[in-house]
């Protein structure tokens, strides 16, 4: 029962990625090693961002709120809009369209980050004798999550890598990208300040993320559409 739990959270928490990239055009354009680039980006990443936090925030003692820890994890996260800007714009990437560019940046990018945050607590929790809901929660995390890196990585397409982004959708994009990369700092403010656990923390974590993709979406159909001789710059 605690092996058939185990692969049944694995497959919840990692299935996902694996469908995404077999489903779609990804596959068929041979984007696996963007992703794999993108995937090195982040783990890059996390390490600076591991140092930074070790370097700059003290060690907590009770599991208060502290505004000024929170402020400098926000801003310390702000890292992970570096990376992804690295990874969309600096990598060498195949004769691939901007779509499938963002699309593979932000899958391999949400896998890093499910491996490198819940693999491990998936393996040594899930097969335990006891039953727990916190795994399969996990999972639908990391789902979302995927939701949440691609969007990022679309808006990161619209900010970096397109000439002339038409005016009107300027604020939107730097507003929608300032929420997804505070997110994490909003959801330790809910569940540390304001005591939310489950279900509400778990639901906001869960249910945004859906709307934030299907703005990210309207965004860039919105930003592909011709204006004015607008166009993407060349594929590298």
């Amino acid at each position: 029962m605690t092996v058939f739990h185990f692969f049944n959270c694995a497959i919840l928490t990692f299935g996902p990625h694996a469908v995404y990239y077999s489903a779609t055009p990804l596959s068929e354009y041979d984007t696996l090693g963007t992703s794999i680039k993108a995937a090195v980006v982040y783990l890059a990443t996390a390490l600076v961002k591991l140092i930074c936090l070790a370097t700059f925030l003290k060690v907590s003692e009770s599991d208060s709120f502290d505004p000024y820890q929170e402020f400098l994890k926000a801003l310390i996260g702000f890292i992970d809009v570096a990376g992804l800007y690295f990874a969309l714009t600096q990598l060498t990437h195949r004769n691939i369209s901007q779509n499938h560019k963002f699309q593979a940046v932000g899958l391999g990018w949400a896998f890093a980050d499910s491996v490198l945050h819940r693999l491990a607590p998936l393996w040594v929790g899930a097969r335990r004798l006891e039953f727990t809901w916190d795994y399969i929660l996990q999972g639908l995390e990391a789902n979302a999550n995927l939701v949440l890196s691609i969007s990022l990585a679309a808006l990161g397409s619209l900010m970096w890598l397109r000439k002339n982004k038409p005016k009107t959708l300027i604020p939107i994009i730097y507003l929608s990208a300032m929420d997804v990369a505070t997110r994490p700092s909003i959801t330790s403010y809910l569940r540390r300040g304001m005591g939310w656990h489950f279900p509400k923390g778990v639901g906001f974590e869960l249910f945004p993320p859906p709307g934030m993709g299907f703005i990210s979406w309207q965004l860039f159909a919105g930003g592909q559409r011709p204006s004015g001789g607008e166009s993407f710059l060349p594929n590298d």
